[in-house]
C-alpha cells in the first residue's frame, strides 16, 4: 500500500515480535494501538479501547479474527473493528503493511 502526501507510516514492531493469538500494545503519537497476529498469520491493528467501558483490547483473548474485551467479554472483529451483536459499537482500525518482516501502521 503506497503512502499519499497526507498519509504517514510508523514502524510498529517486527513480525517476529508478534505471537499468534496474543495481542501487543504499541504506542503511536501518544495513542495506544492493539496489534494482532491471527492464527492465519494476518496482522491487524485497532484502537486499544473497547467502545463499551474502554477495556484494553491488548489484554483481551483472541479467537480467530476476533478479540474479546477483558472487562465484559464483548466480541470485536480485529479486521473491521465491529462489535458482534447484540452489543453495539465499533473500534477504529488502522491499515498496516508488512515490509522486510517489519510491521508499519498507516495513518493520516
Amino acid at each position: 500500500m503506497p503512502t499519499t502526501k497526507t498519509e504517514k507510516q510508523v514502524f510498529l514492531c517486527r513480525v517476529d515480535d508478534l505471537i499468534e493469538g496474543v495481542p501487543k500494545e504499541v504506542m503511536v503519537n501518544g495513542e495506544s494501538i492493539a496489534v494482532f497476529k491471527t492464527n492465519k498469520g494476518h496482522i491487524n491493528a485497532l484502537q486499544n479501547s473497547c467502545p463499551h467501558k474502554k477495556g484494553p483490547l491488548s489484554q483481551g483473548i483472541v479467537s480467530g479474527d476476533h478479540v474479546f474485551c477483558p472487562l465484559h467479554d464483548w466480541k470485536i472483529s480485529v479486521k473491521t473493528g465491529m462489535v458482534q451483536e447484540p452489543d453495539e459499537g465499533c473500534v477504529k482500525t488502522y491499515p498496516v503493511e508488512v515490509k522486510n518482516k517489519e510491521v508499519y501502521l498507516h495513518f493520516s
